[in-house]
């Protein structure tokens, strides 16, 4: 006589009347919990905010750190496609400039930003760093005030001169 085979799952095999084994019909298994249903790119929209916000700190926390003046953050997200946020700072030699400029460069690098382009290092009066979302601008108080940047593309100055 031969030996009884034990079924090997409960949940997985059922035993027919005749006594031969079956698989489980699907509808015999309790189907997964509904998955909620989210907007097309909502993960990537709350990823690419996360990341915006974490550049933002590390952008504004290396400025604080070097001592930069007169730090303002712009909201240009209806006025250009370019970048999201335009940063202005002053500092107030040539060589402070650079040195606020290179600190924010490190900062991106090691939170894991890459800058996209670097320019004015050599002359020190105006560095602009381009980290795609965030623009950084570092001039000298003198150039800051000639170019005017905050009054060319800050949003609510341009709404109250059209009021």
């Amino acid at each position: 006589m031969p030996a009884e085979k034990k079924p090997k799952k409960a949940n997985t095999l059922k035993k027919h009347e005749a006594g031969s084994p079956a698989a489980v019909s699907p509808a015999a298994v309790s189907p997964a919990p509904p998955k909620a249903k989210r907007a097309p790119g909502a993960r990537s929209a709350v990823k690419a905010d996360a990341r915006k916000s974490a550049l933002r700190g590390v952008i504004l926390h290396a400025l604080d750190d070097m001592k930069a003046v007169e730090v303002k953050v712009l909201d240009v997200r209806g006025l250009t496609d370019i970048a999201d946020y335009m940063v202005i700072a002053s500092g107030t030699s040539d060589r402070h400039v650079r040195s606020v400029a290179q600190r924010v460069v490190e900062k991106a690098k090691e939170a894991g930003f890459r800058p996209h382009g670097l320019e004015g290092m050599k002359d020190g009066d105006w560095v602009l760093i381009d980290l795609n979302e965030m623009i950084v601008h570092v001039m000298l108080p003198r150039v800051r005030e000639f170019y005017g940047l905050e009054k060319l593309w800050d949003l609510t100055a341009i709404r109250a001169a059209r009021a």
